[in-house]
């Protein structure tokens, strides 16, 4: 016997796989723009002690 899911269920789960690919999308964009944050702070930093 087959298990037929309900078509709500079937928008539910299918909201609920794209809502996780676009938090996974702005997660990386997210680090991505804070490593470049983080490594402008760092040469900053450098620069203020070799002055």
């Amino acid at each position: 016997m087959k298990t037929v899911k309900p078509a709500t269920s079937k928008l539910v789960a299918k909201f609920d796989a794209q809502l996780r690919e676009m938090l996974m999308e702005d997660l990386k964009a997210f680090k991505a723009k804070r490593q470049f944050v983080g490594t402008n702070q760092e040469v900053a930093k450098q620069s203020l002690s070799a002055a």
